[in-house]
């Protein structure tokens, strides 16, 4: 889940890509609609960073919808 999390706009593309195959096989003829609703589910499911401070300096904290506790990246 590091891995994942040190990379959160390459889990993005990627799951935009993944998404946008998935409406395509699915036969959802309106491009517009099929990139809506990819880049929709796609910034809902990919991890967000935000920086926050505390007393050892700023450090990197990312959130996941499928994680329980966020991961601290130094």
């Amino acid at each position: 889940m590091k891995n994942i999390a040190k990379f959160p706009k390459l889990f993005f593309v990627i799951t935009f890509l993944i998404l946008y195959l998935i409406t395509y096989l699915c036969g959802i003829e309106n491009p517009m609609l099929r990139t809506v609703f990819s880049i929709t589910l796609a910034f809902i499911l990919s991890p967000k960073k935000k920086k926050i401070k505390t007393q050892t300096g700023e450090q990197i904290q990312i959130t996941w919808l499928f994680l329980k506790k966020p991961i601290i990246l130094e």
